[in-house]
């Protein structure tokens, strides 16, 4: 058993055992006319990775970012969703840079991997650029649990990572200013 998944049998009394579905409320949040948000999207698993950006783009228009404003690029699979982010980072030109993929577990460890270094690839990224770099790839043990999580019964994750962007952005600019 590898690693991560010790944690999904281990039994911790009192240790929530499933992910809380409360996800917060959005603020309200806008951005200022101008602002540039790049969206890097992975092709893997290209028909969720298509409903995310969809619900992503459609999204940060409802939020007042023109489309003109946003910039979409596309990558083989999660794993390379860091490094574009960072070369999009180091060009100054925007904002937030949203990310977005499907990382769905087979019957290998392949998952653990890939989900995994997604996730820190992304983290270490905006700590390092100082810039709000979003975490919306899904990680889910089967592909319905995706597409419920593609304006299903669990919402939309794709609006959800624009709405984590422009509430960034702001939170952020509050600080600087």
């Amino acid at each position: 058993m590898c690693w991560p998944d010790y944690w999904r049998y281990l039994k911790i009394p009192g240790m929530v055992s499933a992910m809380s579905r409360k996800t917060p409320k959005y603020s309200g949040a806008r951005v200022a006319k101008g602002v540039r948000i790049a969206i890097v999207a992975a092709k893997f698993n290209g028909e969720v990775v298509e409903a995310l950006l969809e619900g992503c783009v459609n999204r940060l228009e409802k939020l007042g970012v023109a489309s003109a404003d946003v910039e979409t690029h596309r990558v083989p699979g999660a794993f390379e969703l860091p490094l574009v982010a960072k070369a999009l980072a180091q060009t100054g030109k925007f904002a937030a840079i949203i990310c977005l993929g499907a990382v769905i577990r087979g019957e290998t460890p392949h998952f653990d991997f890939v989900a995994g270094e997604c996730a820190r690839g992304i983290a270490a990224v905006s700590r390092e650029q100082m810039l709000p770099i979003i975490f919306g790839v899904l990680t889910t043990n089967n592909e319905k649990q995706a597409w419920d999580r593609c304006g299903g019964k669990h919402g939309h994750a794709g609006e959800r990572a624009a709405e984590a962007a422009v509430e960034m952005i702001r939170e952020l600019a509050s600080i600087h200013a």
